[in-house]
Order: structure tokens, then sequence, then C-alpha cells
């Protein structure tokens, strides 16, 4: 009679590994291989913190796109605030940095480069206008003087050439940085953003545009692809793909090529009935349409009060009867729609910090400009050196806040493999 043995026995008969009791860790007898660990099991004080960290992003859980256009729109908008230059930087490095954490390997991801340049060629811009048309900014510093063009006494105000100071120059790099920043926050927007994606969330009144939208928003992704595909053609074919030269050879085809795209892609929309409308009562219909325009014209009217500073008073309260009309319009013309969504975007707590940073970070720049104006524009006449505010500067790093709860895309390559992207599942 054998006495059965706790595991598979060996060539000796004596078992690879007890069957009750402390699991070995050494080496075994006959095979001399240390066996693996098993996998610790969480213990219960690091949930908290799994539940925290951003998971990785598929088709489930993905951000809307409208999400990351609040959080970019709210960056541009306390770009708009400044020409503070240290915090101007700040904000393009935020940008930066929450794009580089979560873009994906999309082809419309890669359109954030483009942005950049166009924001330094809107700088150069600026500074080459200054200098030879002038500024109203007077200054005590010459740098050097330029030819001056003699102008008719119509032309009073403007003139061409002449001298060029060191405040002329400063004002108009503050200026043009400013408007560099704005462009590279919407930037960041259409690299983070899919424009599928912020095509399905648009209110069910507004479908009827929807052919111009999709146009307009996958114009400039198209463009960005198109050029990435030329280059790579003309590199495999030994010619040059920089210099003025290569540019303008391409120019023309990418427009072509990304007009034509975009036109195609509304086309199909419109073949399967995209914006398609139900009958409604007329009366409803004209209710519809005076909310939208009264709410659409005192959304303007109070955003104009809130900018000028003898509206502040009846600025918000203009604005928020605005909104409501609006969106009591919108969603009365929703009624008319007839289109469902396929999977429609769901804004969990994620989405509503991403988009929620972007307006934390707009509200406290406009509640600094109203308390410090002297540190959000420094000033140039005379000519003193840029001062980072503190405050400002700490609320603006709250726009980081996507590199951390925003779900991580997976790696290049990964996501063809194992799961569909959230870009592929349209």
């Amino acid at each position: 009679m054998t006495t059965p043995t706790s595991g598979p026995a060996t060539g000796d008969g004596a078992p690879d590994r007890p069957a009750t009791g402390r699991p070995a860790t050494g080496p075994t007898r006959t095979t001399g291989v240390t066996p693996a660990r098993t996998t610790r099991a969480p213990r219960p004080a690091d949930r908290p913190l799994r539940a925290l960290r951003a998971p990785e992003a598929n088709r489930s859980n993905a951000l809307p796109a409208g999400a990351w256009w609040l959080w970019a729109l709210g960056l541009a908008t306390a770009a708009s605030r400044t020409t503070n230059p240290l915090l101007l930087g700040l904000l393009v490095g935020v940008a930066g940095y929450v794009v580089a954490a979560r873009r994906t390997d999309a082809p419309w991801a890669r359109s954030y480069g483009a942005f950049i340049r166009i924001g330094l060629f809107v700088v150069g811009v600026r500074l080459v206008f200054s200098v030879l048309l002038g500024s109203p900014v007077p200054g005590t510093h010459p740098l050097f003087t330029l030819p001056e063009v003699p102008l008719p006494d119509w032309a009073q105000g403007v003139r061409i050439g002449g001298r060029v100071t060191a405040e002329q120059l400063v004002f108009s790099l503050y200026d043009g940085a400013k408007l560099a920043a704005l462009l590279i926050c919407v930037g960041a927007a259409n690299s983070l953003a899919n424009p599928a994606r912020l095509l399905k969330s648009l209110p069910g009144a507004l479908y009827e545009a929807g052919v111009a939208v999709v146009v307009a928003m996958t114009f400039a992704p198209n463009m960005v692809a198109d050029v990435a595909r030329l280059r790579t053609a003309r590199r495999l074919r030994g010619r040059p793909t920089g210099g003025v030269g290569a540019v303008l050879q391409i120019g023309l085809p990418v427009l072509e090529g990304a007009l034509e795209r975009s036109v195609a892609v509304a086309a199909s929309m419109d073949a399967r009935g995209y914006g398609r409308t139900a009958e409604v009562p007329p009366a409803v219909r004209r209710a519809t349409n005076a909310l939208t325009l009264g709410g659409l014209l005192g959304v303007c009217a109070g955003t104009y009060g809130l900018l000028a500073a003898q509206g502040a008073v009846y600025g918000l309260p203009l604005l928020i009867a605005g909104l409501v009309a609006a969106v009591a319009g919108l969603r009365l013309g929703g009624a008319r729609s007839v289109r469902t969504r396929y999977r429609p975007d769901r804004w969990g707590a994620r989405a509503w910090l991403v988009a929620g940073s972007g307006g934390v970070v707009a509200v406290a720049m406009i509640w600094a400009g109203g308390v410090d104006p002297e540190a959000l524009h420094p000033g140039v006449v005379p000519l003193t050196a840029p001062v980072l505010p503190l405050w400002p500067a700490a609320a603006v790093l709250v726009g980081l806040l996507p590199a951390l709860v925003a779900p991580v895309p997976p790696p290049v390559g990964a996501g063809s493999k194992t799961r569909p992207s959230p870009e592929e599942d349209q």
C-alpha cells in the first residue's frame, strides 16, 4: 500500500512543493529553479490610492472631447487677460506638458507642433510690423533708425520707417506673445480632443449646421496629416522636405487634399441623414428661434459688459440670463432631432475635473486682473523687468490636473494589438 504524496512526484519520489504550510521559496532539489512568488493582493490601505490612479484609456472611459475643449478655452481665457511673459510661458508649459502626457498617436494629435510654429510666426510678424510701421508707444531708448517714407497729410498717425526704440519692441513682443499663447492653448485642444467625438457632443438644435461644423473641425487635423504624409513621400524620393521651395510645392496639394477629405466626411454624414429633423408645431419653432437668438445676443452683450469697465454692473446678470435663454432654446430645439447616438459620451468625475481645472485658471486670472493689474501687465514705459506673481502662477498650475486624472493613452502601437483605441471606436 503506497502513501499518496502532496504534490507531483519527481524522479526520486519527493514532491516539488509541500501542499500545506509556508510556500517554498528556495530552489527545488531536482530542478534548482526558484519558484515564482505569487502576486500579493492589494491591502485595504492601498485601494484608495489605486482608485485615484489614472486608468489606461479605452473605449469606455475616454474623456469627452468637450472636456478637453473647456480646459483649453480656460487656459486661452487666462492667456488673453495678461501680457506678462512669465505667466504666458507658464501657460504654454502647462498646455505642453498635458499634451505630452495624454496625447495619443492619432494623426490629428500631431497638430500641436504646428500650432507652436504658428505662434512663433505670429510673434515674428508682430515684431516686423512694429519695426516697419512704428508703434504709438513712446520710448527713450532708441536702437536704430530706418529711412522714413513721407506720407500725405490724410495719413496722419501712420508712418513707415523711422526710429525704433526698445520700449516699442518690448510692447510688441508682449502683445504677440499673448496671441501666440492663445493659439497654442487652442492647439492643445486640437491635439487632445477627437473632432468626431466633439461633433457627437453638439446639441440637437445644432445638427442642421453639422455639415459645416465637420468641415471646419476636421480641416486642420487633416491638413497636418497630409503634411506628414507628403513629407514622408518626398523624403523617400530623395527630395528636400524643408525650405521655402518644398513648402511652395506641397502647400497647394495639402490644402486641396485636406479640404477634399473634410468635404467627403460631410457628404457621407449628409447621406446618412445627419441633420434631418422631425416636424414640430410652428409655435415651438418660433419659440426655439427666439430663445436661441435672444440668448446668444444676451451672452455677447454680457461678455462685453464684463470686459468693459463701464458695464461691470449689468454684465454678469445679462450674461447669466443669456446663458439660461440659450440653453433653453437649444434644449427645446433638440426635440426636433430624430438622430440617435451610438455610445454617447458620459461625463464622469474625471471629465468634470479636467473641465473644471481650466475654469479655475480662467477665473483666477480674471480675479487677479482686478486685484493687481500691474502684475499681469508689466510696464514698458519706463522699462521694467516682469515679475512672476505667486498666487496667479499657482492658479495656472491647477491646469496640470488633467495630466494626473485623465486616462493614460496606450503606448504607440499597443492599441491595435490589444484593444481598440478611443479614437478608432467611432
